[in-house]
């Protein structure tokens, strides 16, 4: 790659920079909910078609595939963003906050989105001299397992591709940071389901029952235990319940308790481990009263694990990049990504591109419904991934 395909790279991501947040805004105030994408995939298409991409709508269900085909033959690089919201109420008060009650952008996806075509639009206008193909990969579905990538995937999206780039943008991380892992970097995710049967009753006569608003808060306290105690300290786990329902007036026992939780590991030993371990603790909870349970373990995403020549280059490529102030490797973050479908698949890297304004006094998490970004990570994200296209392009031809 030449430095003149370097800053004009640049140089049309700047010019372009208001209309990628805007486009971050447009998708903000119109969510849509996993597998219920209908006008955000509509949007992406039309965007393509106008800059003359060769669409596939209806990919894996609701996904968008967009190719570029470069005027010189080479390597086939695929880049993805994900764009669907979350079934939370925003409250930031924002002037483009989410005008649809119920559902909001509070994990960036808007700003992958926007980061994306903008990246797309820059790099058509450098299409004659791009060595290669590139092919945008639109991603709906990615909070709510099964997830789109899978079905993605099977629908042909990684066809002829040799490596794929994605990033996420990372509120807890200051702007300007640039944060990977060689190898693991994001955990499977996966889901517990979990109903206790009791014996209601009067809560004046508790002996005439099984509890079971009890026996939950016994084997919630006992569930901590398994990490603790059954994990190796040396394998990073979380067991967290996150939901827990006994619907009853003030003076009646529960005949049964609902829970919901998740579970999250790095590697196959403890996964299935803990998937035993919780059904044992639960049996032996409910055997102190001879209740009964329901148990349910849905395996989620597979942890993301990034490929580590390929993160080596990501990482060299961000060095180049204006406005990137620190290119950082970090202990691998709990969170679930269903960008590891496509590692699985070929090699490729996914990193974190930090979104946090050093001006903001409180930042909140992601899926929290204040949850921002600072708007200058938008053209960061889209020059990283530019940049390693460019890179990788030129290396392999």
């Amino acid at each position: 790659m030449t430095v003149l395909q370097q800053d004009q790279l640049t140089d049309l991501l700047k010019q372009y920079e208001e209309e990628m947040i805007q486009l971050r805004r447009h998708f903000h105030e119109s969510p849509e909910l996993s597998f219920e994408e209908v006008e955000t995939p509509k949007t992406i298409a039309a965007f393509h078609r106008a800059l003359g991409h060769e669409v596939r709508e209806g990919v894996g269900g609701n996904g968008v595939v967009a190719k570029l085909v470069g005027g010189k033959p080479g390597k086939t690089v695929a880049l993805r963003a994900d764009f669907d919201a979350l079934a939370i109420t925003e409250e930031t008060g924002l002037p483009f906050q989410s005008k649809v009650k119920g559902r909001m952008h509070a994990c960036g996806h808007d700003g992958h989105t926007a980061s994306l075509l903008i990246l797309a639009k820059a790099f058509n206008q450098m299409k004659d001299e791009l060595a290669g193909t590139i092919v945008f990969i639109h991603q709906h579905a990615e909070e709510l397992a099964p997830g789109g990538a899978i079905a993605m995937i099977q629908d042909g999206c990684l066809e002829g591709v040799d490596v794929i780039f994605g990033t996420h943008l990372w509120a807890p991380t200051e702007l300007g940071k640039i944060q990977t892992a060689k190898g693991p970097l994001m955990a499977a995710a996966d889901a517990i389901y979990i109903t206790i049967k009791g014996k209601g009753g009067h809560g004046s006569n508790p002996s005439d029952t099984k509890d079971s608003i009890v026996l939950a808060a016994q084997f919630i306290t006992n569930l901590q235990q398994l990490v603790a105690r059954r994990v190796n300290p040396l394998r990073p786990a979380v067991v967290s319940i996150g939901h827990i329902e006994a619907l009853n007036p003030f003076n009646v026992i529960a005949d049964q308790v609902y829970m919901k939780g998740t579970v999250r590991t790095f590697h196959e030993e403890e996964r299935g481990l803990l998937e035993r371990e919780i059904e044992e603790m639960l049996k032996a909870t409910c055997y102190l009263t001879k209740a009964d349970y329901q148990y349910e373990y849905v395996r989620g995403y597979p942890p993301v694990v990034n490929h580590e020549a390929e993160t080596e280059h990501v990482m060299a490529s961000a060095e180049k990049v204006a406005g990137v102030e620190a290119v950082e490797l970090v202990d691998p973050n709990m969170g679930g990504e269903d960008f590891a479908y496509f590692l699985e698949e070929i090699p490729g890297s996914f990193f974190f591109t930090g979104a946090k304004n050093p001006a903001w006094e409180e930042v909140y998490p992601h899926h929290h419904p204040k949850f921002d970004i600072d708007e200058r990570a938008l053209r960061i994200a889209a020059n990283v991934l530019g940049q390693a296209t460019l890179d990788y392009l030129e290396k392999n031809n």
